[in-house]
């Protein structure tokens, strides 16, 4: 593990140029991460304001490896202040701690593929070369829909490291004794139960810790039209009293298969609901079911197990006037097998002694 960790911090340049690299303009702007000091033990707090993090808009404005380059260095740079405070704070001081803000997340952009390639992307580079250097994770302002993302993606991490992550919801009472335990309030911005505020007065402290935001289109250098982003759907009309369903078939016994479904409808409203059918027959329903209302897409991804057949229903039969047209992307994947989670720089050119990285 550590010859191979070697060899990927050669490819990345992590020990050479890429304290010298110069990161896009975008990602200087709308790249949220920062800190606000140290924990108690001298440890560097991490500080990530997500509903900052436009993915959809940075990948439509830099390449892949630009961002796992800048997220890379972010985190070379927070290690190295800790081994400048273990001098005198001890050992302990050489792991971090972090604040992921989670209001306002919205799952919508982690089931557009890129993203997602993204995140498992970042957790085999975290879970194969920076081992251990997590003390604590808090993510906080968690919504309920935040606990069917964070279900699948810990399959594909350690178990020491989701035994240092702590999700809390949006009650501050709750995680606020949790964090200052950690944290001392001369460290903590006044937002999550500090006192520190910026040079400006900000509770947030966002001159230190970068808050992000949608990216302009002016930095795209890739279409994201909304034309493009509606190709993928397809779209029908079901008609008074019908039903319109989508059968999909999970082969594997896996636990990692994944049905993920993006729907909606264009005009009142459908019932939705998802079935799962044994090779025996069994039929149970595993979502809904319930209605969808015209609007923003209902996005969803749920772990499925097969050998059976998994069937995504639009039900129309309570309505006798109205025909309804819909709009539905759905799918069953094993995300190992089907994102391309490969880190190799896109600009680099690799020696053959690293194909077998």
């Amino acid at each position: 593990m550590l010859r191979d960790s070697m060899k990927w911090r050669e490819k990345w340049g992590v020990d050479t140029n890429l304290s010298s690299w110069q990161p896009p303009e975008v990602l200087l702007k709308h790249f949220p991460s920062g800190t606000t000091g140290f924990d108690k033990e001298g440890s560097p707090i991490i500080i990530v304001p997500f509903v900052g993090l436009d993915v959809w808009g940075l990948l439509h404005s830099v390449s892949r490896t630009d961002l796992l380059r800048m997220i890379i260095r972010h985190l070379e740079n927070y290690l190295a202040m800790g081994r400048k405070q273990a001098l005198t704070h001890g050992p302990a001081a050489l792991k971090v701690t972090v604040i992921f803000d989670l209001e306002g997340f919205n799952i919508r952009q982690y089931a557009w593929k890129p993203a997602a390639e993204m995140v498992f992307t970042l957790l085999q580079i975290y879970e194969a070369n920076y081992p251990e250097i997590l003390k604590t994770c808090f993510l906080i302002n968690a919504p309920k829909v935040f606990s069917l993302a964070f279900s699948v993606v810990k399959k594909f991490m350690h178990e020491y490291t989701i035994s240092k992550i702590k999700i809390y919801g949006t009650d501050p009472k709750k995680y606020q004794p949790h964090i200052l335990a950690i944290i001392g309030k001369d460290q903590l911005p006044a937002h999550f139960g500090g006192n520190l505020v910026d040079e400006n007065g900000d509770p947030r402290c966002s001159s230190m810790v970068k808050p992000g935001g949608k990216v302009p289109k002016s930095y795209y250098t890739r279409n994201a039209s909304e034309e493009d982003a509606e190709s993928k759907y397809t779209k029908v009309t079901v008609k008074t009293g019908e039903k319109h369903i989508v059968d999909l078939l999970c082969p594997d016994d896996t636990d990692e298969s994944l049905l993920k479904w993006d729907v909606g409808v264009e005009n009142h409203d459908i019932k939705f609901s998802i079935k799962r059918r044994d090779q025996e027959g069994n039929e149970t329903v595993v979502e809904g079911p319930r209605k969808i209302t015209e609007g923003p897409a209902d996005i969803g991804v749920m772990p499925v197990t097969g050998p059976a057949t998994y069937s995504v229903v639009f039900d129309n039969k309570s309505s006798f006037l109205r025909s309804k047209k819909i709009f539905y992307d759905v799918l069953i994947s094993i995300p190992s097998r089907d994102l391309n989670m490969t880190d190799m720089p896109e600009d680099i050119d690799t020696p053959s002694s690293s194909n077998g990285l």
